[in-house]
C-alpha cells in the first residue's frame, strides 16, 4: 500500500503536546506562525508520499551496486536527492547565515519523520548532514566553516561519521586511525573505518568525511582522540588551510571505499567500508582542538541519537498504516452467528494488537518531539533547564522510540499472519529496515548506562525530579477533569510515575554499587521512556477533550484520547514491574559464569 504522510496527527503533537504552540508565542523564531508550519509539513508530506515512497520497495530489492570503488543506488536515488536538496529540505533547521531556512529544529525533525517514513534508507543519509553542519557550526573554525557549511547546509555535498574501526565499535579507546601533521596546517591521515552510512554513493559529486583519529603524541585511550574534516575531493584551488575555493571540487583526496555491507535490511543506503591512506595519506583538517575529538563528535551524534529514536517512530507509523489497511480488507473467522467471515480488525485480540501499535508509535512521537522542543529552547533561548532535559531525554529517545519502532513492525507482520513472514506484502522490510535503529548511534545498552551514570546523577537528579515534578501536574490535571473517556488513565499513570519516581531515588542513592546501578540500567530506560511516552500522550488527551468541549466535532480527537486510555490502561501497567527489576534484579545476575553452563 501507499504511504499516507500524518500531517494531522504530527501537528497536534507538536502543538499540543511538544509545545510549538508556546515556542511560537515565546518568538523564539521570527515570522513563524500555525500557517507557516502547516505549509511545511503539508508540502513535505507531499513530497514524502509523491517522490520517497515510490523508491521504498524497489530500492530494497534491487539495493546498492558496488564496483572498483564506486557505489550505484538504485534508479531514482540520485534524481530525488537532486529534487530534494533543490526543494531545501536538508536546510530546514540550519542557520540562515550559511543558507537554512533558521526554523526549529521541530519542525525538522517532523520533515525528517516524513521522510523517513516514506524511505528509511533514502532519510538516513541526510542524518548525517545535518549532524555534520552543527558540528562545524559548534567546532569549526571560521576557514573551515566557510568552505564547507554553505554546500552541506544546501544538500550540494553529503558527509558521513567515521567512528567505528574493525576492533574498535563501542568502545573508541581502542581506535588505531592515525593524524599526522603535514607542517601546512593540514594532517595526513591513515586508517580504516567500517560500517559508514554513505561512505560512497552518486548522489553528489562530493562527501565530507568526519573521522576520528589519533595525532603522534596523543594520551592514550579517549583522551587522545582529535577529530578531522576528510573530503573525498580536495578543495577546488588546491588551498592548503580547507578555506574558500572556486566552489567546485578539486583532485580526489586519498580515500576509497573497500566495500559495501550485505544487510538485514535498508539495502538501497550504501554501509561502507573506507580506507583513509592508499599513498602518502588523506589531507584532513582539524575540528576543534587537538585530543578534544570526541566531544566534537558528540555535538553530531546526539542530533543523529533523536533521528534514530525518530526513524522507530517514521517505521511504526508506516507499520501501522499498512496493518490497519490490511485488517480492514482480510476477512477470517466469525463474529458471534453471522456465517460470513469478517474482516479481522473486528477481532478483539487484533484490536488489541493494533491499539498497541497505534499507542507505542504516538507516544514514541510524543517522546522525539518534546527532546525536539527541548533542544529548540536551548539553542534558540540559552535556558540552561532545557539544556538539561535535551541532554536527559536524548538517550531515552534513541533507545525508547527505536524500541518502540521494533515491536511494532514486528506486531504488524502479526497482524498480516503467513503474508507478512513472505516479502510480497512489504510488512517485512519494515522490520528489516528498523532493527537495526536499536544498534546503531550506540546501542541502545549503551544509551542506558549513559542515562543511568552521567544524565540521571547530573545535579543530584535535579533534571529529572523537575520532569517528574512537571508530569505529576499533567497526571493531577487528568484527574481533576474526572472525565469518562479516560477511564482509568490517571491513576494507572500516577502509578507508573511512582514507580519510575522509586527507581530514581534508588540508582541515585549513596553507596549504591556501581554493577548493581548498571544491571538495572535497560529497564530504567524502558520504565523511563514508557512513563513519559504514557504521559505525554494524556497531555494531548485533555488537549483534545477540552477542543471537543469548544465544540469541535473532528473524530481524530476521540480517537487521540482513546489511544491515551489504551496506553495508559494496557501498556503503561509493566512500569512497577521494571522498577522492581531496577531495584532488585541485580543479585540475580550476580551468580557467576556457572549459570551460563
Amino acid at each position: 500500500m501507499g504511504f499516507k504522510a500524518p500531517v494531522d496527527d504530527i501537528l497536534f503533537t507538536l502543538r499540543h503536546v511538544a509545545g510549538l504552540t508556546e515556542v511560537m508565542r515565546d518568538g523564539l523564531f521570527d515570522g513563524l506562525d500555525d500557517d507557516l508550519a502547516r505549509a511545511l509539513l503539508e508540502q513535505a508530506g507531499a513530497f514524502a508520499e509523491g517522490v520517497l515512497a515510490p523508491l521504498n520497495r524497489p530500492g530494497d530489492r534491487m539495493g546498492v551496486r558496488f564496483a572498483d570503488g564506486a557505489v550505484r543506488t538504485p534508479p531514482g536515488f540520485p534524481e530525488a536527492y537532486r529534487r530534494w536538496a533543490e526543494a531545501g529540505w536538508n536546510a530546514v533547521a540550519a542557520p540562515e547565515d550559511w543558507g537554512g531556512a533558521g526554523l526549529p529544529v521541530m519542525l525538522n525533525t517532523a520533515v525528517m519523520e516524513m521522510h523517513t517514513s516514506a524511505c528509511m534508507a533514502f532519510g538516513l543519509g541526510p542524518v548525517l548532514t545535518q549532524g555534520a553542519v552543527d558540528a562545524l557550526l559548534a567546532h569549526g573554525d571560521a576557514a573551515l566553516r566557510e568552505r564547507w557549511l554553505p554546500r552541506l547546509v544546501s544538500g550540494a555535498w553529503t558527509a558521513t561519521m567515521n567512528l567505528t574501526e574493525p576492533q574498535a565499535g563501542s568502545d573508541l579507546a581502542l581506535l588505531r586511525t592515525r593524524a599526522v601533521p603535514a607542517g601546512d596546517g593540514t594532517y595526513r591521515i591513515t586508517g580504516q573505518k567500517i560500517f559508514i552510512t554513505c561512505g560512497e554513493h552518486d548522489l553528489t559529486d562530493n562527501i565530507v568525511h568526519l573521522v576520528l583519529a589519533r595525532l603522534p603524541d596523543a594520551p592514550a585511550g579517549t583522551r587522545g582522540i582529535s577529530l578531522f574534516l576528510v573530503p573525498k575531493r580536495l578543495p577546488g584551488d588546491g588551498s592548503a588551510n580547507g578555506g574558500p575555493g572556486d566552489g567546485a571540487p578539486g583532485a580526489m583526496n586519498d580515500v576509497r571505499c573497500a566495500g559495501v555491507e550485505h544487510k538485514l535490511g535498508l539495502h538501497a543506503s550504501p554501509t561502507c567500508t573506507m580506507v583513509f591512506g592508499d599513498g602518502e595519506g588523506a589531507v584532513g583538517w582539524l575540528v576543534g582542538e587537538e585530543n578534544r575529538g570526541l566531544a566534537c563528535m558528540f555535538t553530531m551524534m546526539n542530533r543523529a541519537r533523536l533521528a534514530t529514536g525518530l526513524q522507530g517512530v517514521s517505521i511504526g507509523e508506516r507499520a501501522c498504516q499498512q496493518a490497519l489497511a490490511y485488517a480492514r480488507e482480510r476477512r477470517q473467522g466469525r463474529v458471534g452467528s453471522d456465517p460470513e467471515a469478517r474482516p479481522i480488525i473486528e477481532h478483539p485480540d487484533v484490536r488489541r494488537t493494533l491499539l498497541t501499535m497505534r499507542a507505542l508509535t504516538a507516544a514514541a512521537r510524543a517522546v522525539a518531539y518534546v527532546t525536539a522542543e527541548a533542544i529548540d529552547r536551548a539553542e534558540r533561548g540559552g535556558d540552561a533547564a532545557a539544556r538539561e532535559r535535551a541532554d536527559l531525554l536524548t538517550p531515552v529517545t534513541k533507545a525508547f522510540c527505536s524500541e518502540a519502532g521494533i515491536e511494532v513492525a514486528s506486531l504488524g507482520i502479526q497482524v498480516h499472519g503467513g503474508m507478512g513472514f513472505v516479502e510480497e506484502t512489504g510488512a517485512a522490510q519494515h522490520l528489516r529496515d528498523v532493527r537495526v535503529t536499536s544498534i546503531y548511534e550506540g546501542t541502545n545498552g549503551i544509551q542506558a548506562i549513559d542515562l543511568v551514570t552521567r544524565k540521571l546523577p547530573r545535579g543530584g537528579g535535579a533534571a529529572v525530579r523537575r520532569l517528574l515534578a512537571d508530569w505529576r501536574g499533567i497526571v493531577e490535571a487528568a484527574r481533576r477533569t474526572d472525565a469518562a473517556a479516560l477511564g482509568a488513565s490517571a491513576p494507572r499513570l500516577g502509578e507508573a510515575l511512582d514507580a519510575l519516581g522509586a527507581a530514581t531515588d534508588w540508582l541515585l542513592a549513596e553507596g549504591r554499587a556501581p554493577d548493581d546501578a548498571l544491571a538495572g540500567a535497560s529497564p530504567f530506560l524502558r520504565l523511563f521512556g514508557l512513563a513519559a511516552g504514557g504521559v505525554l500522550l494524556l497531555k494531548g488527551a485533555l488537549a483534545a477533550l477540552a477542543l471537543q468541549g469548544d465544540g469541535d466535532r473532528n473524530p481524530a480527537l476521540r480517537a487521540t484520547v482513546a489511544t491515551a486510555r489504551f496506553y495508559a490502561e494496557n501498556l503503561a501497567t509493566a512500569a512497577p514491574g521494571l522498577a522492581r527489576t531496577v531495584t532488585g534484579g541485580a543479585a540475580s545476575l550476580r551468580l557467576g559464569p556457572d549459570v551460563f553452563a
